[in-house]
């Protein structure tokens, strides 16, 4: 197993003799229970899967371990047990739980966090942000004075048969009883009759909701292309769950339902300005991750161009606008499973990829996401850019057997007609070209992508020109995609006639489309050639033909 945000593995030497180092592993378990918990088996060295065969551990050393890092920490609760592997080594397995109230850290005072495979210190500036975080986990299941009882009939009747119509609960959580189904997704508290604010939200009266604590409202905002505002949708009533919240906004807003329309060979196609897929997920994440001890309301701001979903607070911290693709990070857990459950949202860390498949498959940039000193907003753009890329995206996913994944990274390179290995690696936040093989590799024996001989993050991925003409693709000639020993050529002849000339000078004359980066390189190969040399340096330098 690959070592990743709840998994971790270590030698035994960690532990045991000369180079134990208790220090460092009472970090990592800090980070883990800042984080949500995890595993750690002692005894695997890095790159095996297994223990060295026939290892044999100490007695007494799994409760020693248990009993050093104690000491060694604060707020870390943590077991241990001796397992055998198939091979017949033996390891210790550390669980270590989250702490969901308080930040833990070292005894020496200092806090980690656990991202992905690594755990990261936290800084003095983000203590406040973790503790924040931590109460913020407490909001959904915290007893309210109200009992479910005296919950709105009408939407306890309706959440109930909405759970039980789901594929997404299993039969034995169908089977139970009204109380126990609001106890299993913690909408009451199992030892009474209150609801908590989670099921307040859900299943309470108006008047009830609107006493909680930071009750999601929505404002919605039109505005026309002088930043005037032209018409304003609000949700601030309390009358509404989330659930009809969500539903509601895709109803009464117009905009979600224009749309453009594009040619496909005899037929017409209409696109929606905005996916409802897309839609409707923006806003069960604005609704889930947002911190409920923060106040601010929800707001949809609508613009000619694009639309823009800011919610109060920023990301938990661990989160970037960066990793945002690849790093889950729960807020409000149980919220989250409840909106699983209704389909209001994809699982857990599987949001912002389908939006990205679903943006690119109607030929749109993918989502922006800024990160403000109190807010998170996210941008979506309402304009087509490549009616083109919509073909071969259908064409790839009706044909070939290509996951979620693969289709992003083939709808980013058909976006941008090619792309190097370092500029997907930026688009896609990954972080380096291990991690991007997982993207390609299938996309590349499939042969839908083909790349250049580069053997470097330099080397170039494009759609295989088979791909293109089968998919009908009608894209514009362009010389983005050349080929590198054209480009010499094309150099070559350039500087013929005009003897002299800086890099940009040639780039203006053989092809603006081409990508610098590209002429440059084969202006170096070229010089390394003896083809041509270089004159100046810096600002001033150009080139002369050697011939």
């Amino acid at each position: 197993m690959e070592e990743n945000s709840i998994y971790d593995k270590k030698s035994l030497r960690t532990v045991y003799g000369k180079t134990a180092d208790f220090n460092e592993l009472a970090k990592d378990c800090v980070a883990f229970s800042n984080a949500e918990g995890g595993y750690i088996d002692i005894g695997i060295e890095d790159g095996q899967a297994l223990p060295p065969k026939g290892q044999i551990i100490p007695e007494g050393l799994a409760t020693d371990i248990v009993n050093k890092i104690s000491g060694k920490t604060q707020g870390v609760t943590l077991t241990a047990e001796v397992f055998v592997a198939e091979n017949g080594g033996k390891y210790i397995k550390l669980h270590i739980l989250r702490n969901p109230n308080s930040p833990s850290a070292t005894s020496s005072g200092k806090f980690f966090l656990r991202i992905g495979n690594n755990s990261m210190p936290v800084g003095p500036e983000d203590i406040s942000r973790l503790a924040e975080d931590k109460g913020c986990i407490s909001w959904e299941d915290t007893e309210t004075k109200y009992s479910w009882q005296d919950a709105d009939s009408e939407k306890l009747s309706a959440l109930i048969g909405l759970l039980k119509k789901s594929d997404r609960v299993s039969n034995f959580v169908k089977q139970k009883e009204t109380k126990e189904i609001l106890d299993f997704y913690y909408l009451t508290d199992p030892d009474s009759d209150k609801m908590t604010n989670l099921g307040v939200l859900f299943i309470g009266k108006q008047t009830q909701r609107g006493r909680i604590q930071n009750a999601p409202v929505i404002q919605c905002i039109k505005y026309d292309q002088y930043g005037e505002k032209v018409n304003k949708w609000l949700w601030d009533d309390y009358m509404q769950n989330p659930y009809e919240m969500i539903s509601s906004v895709w109803e009464r807003v117009p905009e979600w339902k224009e749309s453009t329309e594009i040619t496909e060979g005899l037929f017409r196609r209409n696109i929606l300005a905005y996916p409802e897929k897309v839609i409707r997920e923006l806003l069960a994440n604005a609704l889930v991750h947002r911190p409920y001890t923060v106040r601010g309301d929800i707001f949809i701001n609508i613009h000619p161009d694009h639309i823009e979903v800011v919610n109060p607070g920023r990301l938990p911290l661990g989160v970037t606008v960066k990793n945002i693709l690849h790093t889950t990070k729960k807020r409000n857990e149980h919220m989250a499973a409840l909106f699983y459950a209704l389909h209001l949202m994809e699982r857990e860390g599987s949001g912002y990829d389908m939006m990205y498949e679903t943006l690119l498959a109607n030929g749109k940039p993918i989502p922006v996401v800024t990160e403000g000193e109190d807010s998170v907003s996210v941008r979506i753009d309402r304009r087509i850019i490549n009616e083109e890329v919509i073909k071969v995206m259908q064409y790839a996913d009706k044909h070939f057997d290509v996951k979620q994944k693969q289709l992003i990274c083939l709808g980013l390179i058909a976006m941008h007609e090619s792309l190097t290995a370092s500029e997907l690696i930026r688009i896609l936040n990954l972080k380096d070209a291990d991690a991007l093989r997982s993207w390609l590799r299938l996309l590349i024996d499939k042969e839908l992508v083909i790349g250049t001989k580069n053997r470097s993050k330099s080397k170039e991925y494009q759609v295989n020109p088979l791909l293109l003409k089968n998919s009908q693709f009608m894209g514009k000639t362009s010389l983005k995609r050349i080929e590198d020993y054209r480009i010499k050529e094309l150099i070559k002849e350039d500087l013929r006639i005009y003897k002299i000339a800086s890099a940009m000078e040639i780039q203006k004359r053989i092809g603006e489309e081409i990508p610098s980066k590209k002429i440059w390189r084969q202006l170096q190969a070229l010089v390394e050639e003896g083809h041509i040399r270089k004159i100046g340096s810096n600002r001033w330098l150009k080139y002369e033909m050697m011939e």
